[in-house]
């Protein structure tokens, strides 16, 4: 396993990171036991989970699944860099959701009995919130770091002028602030680049997409349709994206094939380069689709599959050659 640091901070994480919102809903607590078991195993040790995850309001079954894992104990809990979020609504109850000091507090004492630890690693805002003064937010914030329950803090789905906000209100405060931005990237979705990716180098955060393979889009789909396998490609939005880039998809399987890899392993892999990028998180159900996907650690894209790439799936906002956020200071 390959590790990095977690943005500006001596924190080391692997190179890949376990998602576990399928963890409840789509795979059972037996095998999210078992896939957890073979990531530590594997050398992953950075997880990243959520409050809301597991389908029912306010029950958080994805943390309580992961929270009963740690108490098999074997040093799982210290071999294993937790991160989880608050934002979204755990009741119906106006201050069940967003990022007011009370929201925050009731959330994170939530999310700690349901794990069943004393402490969080990385503690994330699941969304900007708009409404609270960030002066509250990071309040609200220190008081958790000075009674042990959470040591960093991250954002997720935000702006790169949400970062700027976040970052310079911190360190109004003297605070350390945030760490990292989790943010939808892959090669179908790349509009971080033309300013979140940017304002994170700029302030040292560490980058870790969500749905790097586009819903499954990226991860062969045609081929499996091909073969008359089970495919994502047959339901919800893949449908739509498949309708209106097939073409796109289908030449980039055939790159992948010329290369003489599997296109997940591909898609994951150009995130893996991406400069800022700390680690892709991976979704498996099962642990066949977790040991499949360290692969990608080992494929290398040479400068010529890199632009190939870039053709296929084209970055937005470059001008005169130059990439954004330059390409607007002309």
């Amino acid at each position: 396993m390959e590790y990095t640091r977690l943005g500006r901070s001596g924190l080391s994480v692997s190179r890949l990171v376990l998602g576990t919102m399928n963890f409840g809903p789509e795979t059972s607590e037996k095998d999210s036991h078992l896939i957890m078991d073979r990531a530590l195993d594997l050398g992953i040790n950075f997880f990243d989970t959520a409050n809301v995850y597991g389908a029912r309001l306010g029950e958080g079954v994805t943390e309580q699944i992961i929270g009963r894992w740690f108490a098999g104990g074997d040093g799982r809990r210290e071999r294993t860099i937790l991160a989880t979020k608050a934002y979204l609504p755990t009741g119906d109850w106006p201050n069940d959701s967003r990022l007011s000091a009370l929201h925050i507090r009731r959330a994170c004492d939530a999310s700690l009995r349901r794990l069943g630890t004393d402490y969080i690693d990385l503690y994330q805002m699941h969304h900007v919130d708009r409404d609270t003064p960030w002066d509250e937010i990071w309040e609200a914030f220190q008081v958790l770091r000075q009674q042990g329950k959470v040591i960093y803090f991250g954002s997720s789905n935000f702006a790169g002028w949400h970062l700027a906000q976040a970052q310079e209100a911190a360190r109004s405060r003297h605070f350390l602030g945030l760490i990292s931005e989790q943010s939808i990237y892959n090669l179908m979705t790349r509009w971080i680049e033309l300013e979140v990716l940017p304002a994170a180098r700029h302030y040292g955060l560490g980058v870790i997409p969500w749905s790097p393979l586009h819903g499954g889009v990226l991860g062969g789909v045609l081929r499996k349709q091909r073969e008359g396998g089970a495919s994502r490609g047959n339901s919800g939005r893949s449908v739509d994206v498949l309708a209106k880039n097939g073409e796109t998809i289908e030449a980039y399987e055939n790159l992948c094939a010329d290369l003489g890899e599997h296109p997940a392993h591909v898609g994951l892999a150009w995130l893996l380069a991406q400069e800022g990028v700390t680690g892709p998180i991976i979704g498996p159900r099962t642990v066949a689709q977790l040991e499949g996907a360290l692969r990608a650690l080992n494929v290398s894209l040479d400068p010529a599959t890199l632009a190939r790439l870039d053709e296929l799936f084209p970055p937005p906002g470059t001008n005169g050659g130059r990439p954004a956020p330059e390409a607007y200071a002309w």
